[in-house]
C-alpha cells in the first residue's frame, strides 16, 4: 500500500538526516532501503529533493 511506503521513507529519512545530516544523502539512504520493502516505481517516483543538500 502506497501509505505504507511513505511511512517507511520519511522515517527512513528522519532517521538517515539525523545520523549524516546531509539531505540528499539521506534521501537516497532512505530509497534504498524503502525499496527492499516496496520494489515498485510508484512507491519512490514522487519524492525529490529541491534546494541545498545540506
Amino acid at each position: 500500500m502506497l501509505d505504507d511506503s511513505i511511512q517507511l521513507l520519511m522515517v527512513e529519512f528522519s532517521n538517515q538526516l539525523d545520523d549524516t545530516g546531509n539531505k540528499a544523502e539521506a534521501l537516497e539512504q532512505s530509497m534504498l532501503t524503502t525499496v527492499k520493502t516496496f520494489p515498485e516505481p510508484k512507491n519512490l517516483a514522487v519524492f525529490t529533493l529541491i534546494g541545498e543538500a545540506n
